[in-house]
């Protein structure tokens, strides 16, 4: 699959046209930043370990039922993918208190919540990504009412599915984000990447960060982090 016209560059991919009109590809770069683009850096082979990590997660989602974007791993840090249009809502659910929830709400991070949470930001860099509420994403026109509940219900599915997977390798999901897509004909589907970089995982003995937060917190080894959480998916 030859790649084509770059399309879009973002924080962490790049994505190229091909030959196909209804596919992309998807490159996963090294480059890591943190609080809204104010940190930046490198993490060594993020790019490899993060293609991998998506693609084997999303196989567990699509296994449960649930449609994604991902159609095929091109090479160690590339992917072929549906061509969506992505809905402007990043889609955060919470199991654990951590990050900014902790400092929003006044509760300890690392205290586990009755249920889940789930919260809606607005895709938009030049507001860094807002929380915003059902009724402003209805205001602004950036989904229906179905398309919104559609959202929720499926975050926590995925929720389910994730957890139970990373709990047979020892891995607590604290929280994660998620963006959807639609096609063509309207359907909705998983899109973007499921990783450390998009996931808060922590040990389940110890507790101990195996995710972008140890970039954000100047914890070190993060590397080492991605790649465990890596070696531990593969079995």
């Amino acid at each position: 699959m030859e790649k084509g016209r770059l399309l879009y560059e973002g924080k962490a991919k790049r994505v190229y046209e091909t030959e196909r009109s209804d596919a992309y590809l998807v490159e996963f770069k090294d480059n890591a930043t943190a609080f809204n683009g104010q940190k930046r850096g490198q993490i060594e082979g993020k790019g490899r370990y993060n293609n991998r990590i998506s693609e084997i997660l999303f196989g567990f989602v699509e296994e449960a039922g649930i449609a994604t974007h991902f159609l095929r791993s091109l090479s160690d840090r590339e992917m072929l993918v549906r061509r969506v249009t992505i809905i402007p809502l990043e889609v955060v659910t919470r199991n654990i208190v951590a990050g900014t929830l902790a400092s929003r709400v006044g509760i300890a991070e690392g205290t586990p919540l009755k249920r889940p949470v789930v919260e809606f930001y607005y895709k938009n860099d030049d507001l860094g990504d807002p929380l915003i509420n059902r009724s402003h994403a209805l205001a602004l026109e950036l989904a229906t009412m179905e398309q919104m509940s559609w959202l929720e219900e499926t975050a926590l599915k995925i929720n389910g599915i994730l957890q139970r997977e990373f709990s047979k390798r020892n891995v607590i999901l604290v929280d994660f984000k998620l963006e959807f897509g639609s096609l063509a004909d309207g359907s909705l589907l998983l899109a973007d990447e499921i990783s450390p970089d998009t996931c808060r995982l922590w040990d389940a003995a110890s507790n101990e960060k195996l995710d972008k937060d140890r970039f954000r917190r100047d914890l070190g080894q993060v590397e080492e982090a991605y790649r465990e959480i890596l070696r531990r998916l593969e079995g």
